[in-house]
């Protein structure tokens, strides 16, 4: 059960016309947003940070960044989260081999040396506290520019927020991004937990 249940998108015809961006994402309006339209100033504000969060201006692709969002729910351990991230993530052309095996993107090759650099630096600015050192920085500037890095910082931060919002809020978990979840994450043991 959610902290505050989410209102209809119906509720506000701002919010609705900005949420029109998640239809493309992840199929839905998710019932975070819904939520925060209690407050609409916070829905406008999330759906415009998101936006602009996810639109790609270097090398740094909708489905990595959507990847780089998973591991970073991941690590935060946001249910939730991950299961929106992996489903985004799925939409936005991950590759099969990468979507079945991200919980070991340290090992399977279907991840490249750059990828790898760019999730691990996910999860080192995931965690509290915060492990972002040297070597993180090192391996980032092999494969990514400063550009590069501000946007997958933009994202792993976006899902600070979201991690907290939802794990905090119990929001209740659509049916889409329920069975992306089962489908990708189930399999080693992901479950709703307390987004039921």
């Amino acid at each position: 059960m959610p902290l505050i249940k989410p209102l209809s998108p119906e509720t506000n015809p701002e919010v609705k016309k900005l949420a029109e961006f998640f239809s493309e994402t992840l199929g839905f309006c998710p019932n975070s947003v819904l939520t925060m339209q209690i407050r609409p100033d916070i829905a406008k504000a999330f759906i415009n940070l998101n936006m602009s969060v996810m639109e790609n201006k270097g090398h740094v692709s909708s489905a990595l960044k959507r990847m780089i969002a998973w591991v970073s729910s991941n690590a935060s351990g946001c249910r939730y989260c991950q299961a929106h991230a992996i489903r985004a993530a799925e939409r936005y052309g991950a590759e099969q081999d990468q979507l079945d095996n991200i919980w070991d993107y340290k090992t399977h090759d279907s991840f490249s040396d750059a990828e790898r650099a760019a999730l691990d630096f996910s999860i080192a600015a995931s965690i509290i506290p915060n492990a972002v050192d040297k070597n993180i920085k090192k391996k980032l500037y092999q494969y990514w520019d400063e550009g590069d890095i501000v946007e997958m910082l933009g994202v792993i931060s976006l899902f600070g927020y979201l991690n907290r919002w939802n794990d905090s809020m119990g929001t209740s978990l659509e049916d889409g991004a329920t069975e992306s979840g089962e489908k990708y994450l189930g399999k080693v043991g992901w479950n709703k937990g307390k987004h039921i």
